[in-house]
């Protein structure tokens, strides 16, 4: 099995690359939208681990405009990611949790460029709907990504998710049926949860024959519910060899067309508690990489058709 730059994995710049011939950054907005699960319609403390910047780097804090957003950072992209095209993603909280009216102004204005060849939108599996997803369907190379974190209904509950697995599959078999391609969140080392549990989502996902996923290791952030958590008892969290091992594991049990979005952290080091290690996505995914070349394993060598 090969893939390109010398990984053992389909990474999702692979897939943008095999589309257009050329490199496709993804540019990440901050449209200014709430949670439901946190503006008090579902609960007003949000999910166990996110912060109060829903996970964000927060670079957009001065709230500009989409278009602005957008301009502004193709002008001020370094030259040595050469970059060509761009792909417009909405990460900050949940970017369908809004009118279909609004959220077409918004979405609208992430094309203010032509090099912008695609849409992708994170969102909550209970934030949308037929209408939404219609909306979504309508624009270029339309990717959704769903935060679901964990099949295991038991520990949805328990970080506060506010929804249930059943309500991520409808969701999710929304979005397919309109032909929009659906990345998934989950996370590794949830409270509670057992390898055993974290390979069981994976290969649920693996049979749903998922467009892409992105695994992230728990971590503690500052004002978030889990730091005030960790503070008075300490959380057991995956050390960086445990993690990375897991992330093989679930590479191995992919599909081979699944485009493998992110394997270490968001770069959030600056509210960073805990893991430390999470600092350095860089050197997690060189430990992924060196563990898979380790093993003589590939993405998809364990995936099994039913």
């Amino acid at each position: 099995m090969k893939y390109r730059n010398n990984k053992r994995y389909f990474t999702f710049s692979d897939y943008l690359y095999s589309l257009y011939g050329r490199k496709v950054y993804k540019l990440t907005l901050d449209a200014g939208f709430s949670c439901p699960n946190r503006d008090g319609t579902i609960s007003s403390g949000g999910c166990i681990f996110c912060d109060e910047s829903g996970s964000f780097s927060m670079a957009h804090s001065s709230r500009l405009s989409v278009m602005e957003q957008v301009k502004t950072a193709i002008e001020n992209l370094p030259k040595r990611f050469k970059a060509e095209l761009f792909l417009a993603y909405f990460q900050a909280f949940s970017n369908t949790y809004a009118s279909v009216e609004d959220l077409q102004k918004v979405y609208d204005e992430a094309f203010c460029d032509s090099r912008v060849v695609g849409i992708s939108i994170g969102t909550r599996p209970d934030c949308v709907d037929k209408e939404r997803l219609d909306l979504i369907a309508g624009y270029k190379n339309p990717w959704l990504e769903l935060g679901l974190q964990s099949a295991n209904d038991n520990t949805l509950e328990l970080i506060n998710r506010g929804h249930d697995f059943k309500t991520f599959e409808g969701a999710y078999k929304l979005a397919k049926a309109r032909g929009i391609k659906v990345c998934v969140h989950i996370i590794l080392g949830l409270p509670n949860e057992t390898p055993k549990d974290m390979l069981k989502t994976a290969r649920i996902l693996s049979k749903l024959g998922i467009d892409g996923i992105k695994i992230h290791a728990l971590t503690v952030l500052e004002n978030s519910p889990l730091a005030k958590i960790h503070s008075k008892s300490p959380i057991k969290l995956l050390s960086e060899d445990e993690y990375c091992n897991l992330v093989c594991d679930i590479i191995e049990i992919l599909p081979p067309e699944t485009t493998v979005h992110r394997v270490g952290g968001s770069g959030l080091s600056s509210t960073l508690i805990a893991p430390l290690w999470a600092r350095n996505k860089f050197e997690t995914m060189n430990k992924v990489d060196r563990i898979l070349w380790e093993r003589d394993s590939y993405q998809s060598i364990k995936y099994i058709v039913d």
